[in-house]
């Protein structure tokens, strides 16, 4: 059962704590009468905000959130919790004010304390990186449900509790919206949770109250420069994860000076694993075999443990996702031989991951996958996993994110031009930035890395596709890459319906092709 909409889950059954008890507890300064006051829940918005409710207020880009403290009263709030400006803005509301130099900093904490994370029994995993931590939360929940063991996630793509799932707005939720979720989670037995962690995440306190079993790390390449000065400032926001207030232990990918930066500069102990027979590690993944439809590899690791399986996606990095995800399992406690025996049972890992590289065309006509990837990096290993495969022409369609991290454009265009044959470039997200400036410095960047290639440019994704699609046969592919499993195109502000997925498989049965 999926919604379309973002939405939260929340606990159905929240047990009430008294807010005077949250006062004392976090040693609060609080005005108004807080006796015979108990909450439910944490909203962080005046929109979403429940009976029961301890509103948060907090400041924003444009506005304080104790302005809406009026409104959060009318959906039920029973108290406001903000600093001391917010304090004033909401003194003519007639909630109890508690005050707090930071409540955004606060919140995490206080929504554990609301919300009983600390009581909540099952196992929680962190995965961390540029490019893989979806595709690491979906294969850890896949490997668990073949295990037996009732799990949920939280990633880009969506909130799973089982066979439950709404989709996401935000990589990583806020803290009120997490520890809710949490809380939904045990209500519904949940023994294992998987949690996609951005940098962002950790900068902006999405994640505090919460401590991690185990915390696993991909990658890290150029990618959110808008919101770190340098690739170092970027790294020390992933850094803070391998923390004890963060996380117990950790599993680190040490195929970069990135991977062995966490290891040398963590505070926990961590476990290493490496992709590359040249590069010293705990453990080693070795990929053995592959199609389009499935890579297989071996894992080795201490004391001669070994397991030998395949994941049904293609390409060297996802067979690496795979074996990271495995090997966090292993930290956690479970046993090797207990998952090579269900793995080996099923016929491998039984995982679906929405919008990576995802293959949605049919037994005929050009092979189009759908991916998610929108970094130089995921650009260069997705379409060299594609070549592999493809004995006719790869054609790549893409475009850039508006108002975020300019400086990878040039690469984009330029890794594109040299992995495809053909690029055709369009419209992502121009949110408030010039369109055709952003196509332009794509085009530039790929004219310049090779100058006799053969590009396109048309502005509105449902022609893209049309356009790539129309250049391809038999024995071609199509990578679409950027949207993945999103399902709008976001201009000046408004997000417009758009499913790249649904609208390619449209344009594939129009071709007769599906």
């Amino acid at each position: 059962m999926t919604n379309l909409a973002p939405s939260a889950l929340r606990p159905q059954h929240p047990v009430p704590r008294s807010l005077s008890g949250l006062v004392e507890e976090f040693n609060l300064e609080a005005h108004g009468d807080l006796a015979d006051v108990f909450v439910t829940g944490v909203s962080l918005s005046s929109r979403t905000v429940q009976p029961g409710d301890l509103y948060v207020g907090v400041a924003g880009q444009h506005s304080h959130g104790a302005s809406y403290a009026a409104a959060a009263r009318e959906a039920g709030a029973v108290a406001i919790l903000t600093d001391e400006r917010g304090a004033r803005l909401a003194a003519e509301s007639g909630l109890p004010i508690i005050v707090t130099e930071n409540a955004r900093a606060a919140l995490g904490t206080i929504a554990a304390w609301i919300y009983r994370t600390e009581e909540n029994p099952a196992t929680f995993f962190a995965v961390t990186g540029t490019n893989g931590k979806t595709s690491v939360v979906y294969l850890l929940f896949g490997i668990l449900n073949q295990l037996g063991v009732t799990s949920g996630l939280t990633s880009t793509a969506e909130r799973r509790i089982g066979d439950l799932a709404v989709t996401s707005s935000l990589t990583t939720p806020e803290a009120s919206e997490l520890h809710a979720l949490l809380a939904r989670m045990r209500e519904a037995e949940v023994r294992a949770v998987g949690i996609e962690v951005s940098a962002q995440a950790l900068s902006r306190h999405r994640v505090d109250g919460l401590v991690f079993d185990v915390a696993g790390f991909t990658n890290l390449s150029h990618d959110h420069l808008d919101d770190y000065a340098a690739m170092d400032d970027y790294f020390q926001a992933k850094l803070e994860l391998f923390t004890p207030d963060r996380s117990r232990r950790g599993v680190v990918t040490v195929d970069s000076v990135w991977g062995q930066r966490i290891v040398a500069e963590c505070r926990i102990p961590v476990t290493t694993i490496s992709n590359h027979a040249d590069v010293p590690a705990d453990w080693r993944m070795t990929v053995v075999g592959e199609n389009a439809t499935y890579t297989e590899f071996v894992l080795e690791g201490p004391g001669a443990r070994r397991l030998q399986t395949r994941v049904p996606l293609m390409g060297w990095y996802m067979a690496a996702n795979a074996a990271l995800a495995i090997v966090m399992l292993v930290e956690s406690g479970f046993d090797l031989d207990q998952i090579a025996h269900a793995l080996e049972r099923d016929g491998g890992i039984d995982a679906y991951i929405p919008g990576r590289a995802e293959l949605i065309s049919g037994s005929t006509g050009p092979l189009v996958y759908v991916d998610y990837g929108h970094s130089p990096d995921a650009f260069l290993n997705t379409l060299a996993a594609i070549r592999k495969f493809t004995p006719g022409r790869l054609i790549m369609l893409f475009g850039a994110d508006g108002d975020r991290d300019a400086t990878k454009r040039a690469d984009m265009g330029a890794i594109a031009a040299r992995g495809a044959d053909v690029v055709v470039v369009t419209d992502f997200h121009p949110r408030f930035e010039d369109p055709a400036s952003i196509r332009a410095a794509l085009l530039d960047a790929a004219r310049a890395a090779v100058p006799n290639g053969e590009f396109y440019e048309v502005a509105n994704p449902q022609a893209a596709f049309r356009q790539a699609l129309a250049l391809a046969g038999e024995g071609d592919a199509i990578l679409y890459a950027g949207p993945g499993h999103e399902n709008y195109h976001e201009v000046a502000g408004v997000k417009i319906p758009y499913s790249a997925r649904d609208d390619s498989r449209q344009a594939l049965r129009d071709a007769g092709w599906l």
